[in-house]
């Protein structure tokens, strides 16, 4: 009878729940439009892209798809009011980690995009993946998840 010691959220809870499920969705987008391009797509890119594209090994995608797919399940997780939503940010979180560790510590985007360009949108990202990873466990210590 776990489900007796739940307490009915407040209504920003919820609007955080669909922002989080809207930012998940949104991420999910950039990744199969990511993996979804062409030779030629990838042609149009400047050439210091094209050349930090054709770095990227295949463990970098997986840990971008872990990111957005995991965290879906987490925002949908956190909509379906389930304590296991906190687990699902981590990971979302540790791979997104991973993904921009790569992308910072292993091609020479600073040098070729510059910081200012290449580093304000990805610390967004962490950014909000850490709030999740807060909001979960706050919505858990608060008996709004079961």
């Amino acid at each position: 009878m776990a489900g007796l010691n739940v307490v009915k959220p407040p209504v920003w809870f919820w609007i955080v729940a669909v922002a989080a499920l809207i930012w998940e969705a949104l991420g999910c987008f950039a990744y199969h439009s990511q993996v979804g391009m062409s030779a030629a797509d990838i042609a149009r890119l400047p050439a210091a892209q094209q050349e930090i594209w054709k770095m990227m090994p295949a463990w970098v995608t997986g840990a971008y798809a872990v990111a957005v797919w995991v965290g879906l399940l987490g925002a949908i997780a956190l909509l379906a009011r389930k304590t296991w939503v906190r687990p699902l940010f981590i990971v979302s979180l540790v791979a997104a980690v991973i993904q921009f560790g790569w992308t910072f510590l292993a091609t020479p985007i600073l040098r070729t995009v510059g910081a200012a360009q290449a580093v304000p949108f990805p610390a967004f990202i962490i950014l909000v993946g850490a709030l999740l990873v807060w909001f979960a466990g706050y919505a858990t210590r608060r008996g709004w998840l079961s």
